[in-house]
């Protein structure tokens, strides 16, 4: 990406911040994306920089290296609020007090416990001006999983399946490939690629015998998880076979007989043992996303079968849809949907996809959207008139 010499407005500057942090989704993790660009009275770039990697150099430093003494008295955008705390860097707000800095412009605060404002009052006590708000919309979609795990202990989740256009995502008999052609395919190790976790139930491991890896390979290695209450993943499963080129985790519920559970982990299989909801055999998934969180995971991908992603809805839990519809039918009432569970009682009085985008990939239709749960989270959402 080559960087621009002046830009034409103080939002052109923020998008270009916005740009830079983009390209750190999938090395940060669980940090979040930030980018930053520092620019002189007239608007002139002085430096810019992301953070590029979890434990390295914040994007604020990458920028103040490039302006080296230019950045006094010049103004730094950047797309979250400079971090305040020592971890495995140092302060970002000192940096730029130490650099004399004039203005910083800041997209959105950090909502994060040990930043929340934080580094905001580090420069207003410093002298520096401090805007906040420019471009705050896009900033927040940027590092939304980031938010989400560190005010409510939960990993973002995404949910994906490839379908036919009359709803289902296998035959009766439970064939399934391939429903989406390559084009789709590859857009899906490209995601699976910037995923800290991939999840499917035991009965899609079993039918399908998946990898679960991103090819070609992603940014960061991700655990490969099967969601199978009695642990009877089999030893000899490509995922088990495979255990050297990523971690595979069992989840399985607290009655899961002694001898299965010693078998997998014996093979090298974490298995994590989580209690079911009432008196469910099937563990809690809420229970488990919690886990994940705890384990700093900030986007967690699932696959499927339709069991698992219909308890993800349920649960409230899926925030994103990855949904490949291909120009197939297959027909059978008791042809597989993507999902199962409760569902809905009545069909929504509003869109509960929002930001929906379409793209068409050869003959496939690769749709793209946030799931709300309710209409209030539907920004600008309005509920229908009776006519």
């Amino acid at each position: 990406m080559d960087p621009i010499s002046q830009f034409s407005s103080p939002e052109a500057v923020m998008q270009r911040a916005l740009e830079l942090a983009r390209l750190g989704q999938g090395f940060v993790e669980p940090n979040p994306a930030v980018g930053s660009v520092i620019v002189d009275h007239r608007l002139q770039l002085l430096g810019e920089g992301y953070h590029q990697k979890c434990g390295g150099p914040h994007a604020e430093i990458h920028a103040l290296q490039m302006a080296e003494e230019k950045a006094r008295g010049a103004t730094v955008y950047v797309t979250l609020e400079p971090c305040c705390h020592q971890g495995k860097t140092g302060p970002c707000s000192q940096a730029l007090i130490q650099a004399g800095v004039k203005k910083v412009v800041i997209a959105m605060r950090d909502p994060a416990p040990h930043v929340d404002g934080g580094g905001i009052a580090d420069l207003k006590a410093a002298g520096i001006e401090v805007e906040v708000g420019l471009l705050e919309e896009e900033a927040q979609r940027l590092v939304r999983p980031f938010v989400k795990r560190v005010t409510q202990g939960l990993p973002w989740i995404h949910a994906k399946w490839a379908m036919t256009l009359d709803g289902k995502i296998a035959s009766r008999t439970g064939h399934s490939q391939w429903i989406s052609n390559s084009r789709s395919r590859a857009i899906v190790h490209e995601l699976r690629g910037r995923m800290d976790a991939i999840m499917v139930g035991h009965q899609t491991a079993l039918s399908d015998d998946p990898l679960l890896t991103a090819r070609p390979a992603g940014k960061s290695t991700l655990t490969r998880i099967v969601v199978d209450s009695q642990a009877t993943l089999s030893c000899k499963s490509k995922l088990v076979r495979t255990i050297s080129e990523a971690p595979v985790l069992v989840v399985a519920h607290p009655s899961a007989p002694a001898e299965n559970i010693q078998r997998l982990e014996q093979a090298g299989v974490e298995v994590c043992l989580i209690a079911g909801d009432t008196d469910s055999t099937r563990p809690d998934l809420t229970l488990f996303m919690r886990e994940l969180g705890r384990r700093e995971m900030t986007n967690v991908l699932i696959e499927g079968g339709g069991g698992l992603l219909g308890s993800g809805f349920d649960a409230g839990l899926i925030d994103e849809v990855h949904v490949f519809l291909a120009p197939k039918l297959v027909g059978g009432a008791a042809a597989i949907t993507p999902m199962a569970g409760i569902g809905l009682e009545q069909i929504p009085s509003f869109e509960n996809i929002t930001e929906l985008e379409v793209q068409q990939l050869e003959s496939d239709l690769y749709l793209h959207g946030r799931v709300v749960y309710q209409a209030s989270e539907c920004e600008g959402s309005v509920e229908p008139k009776s006519v």
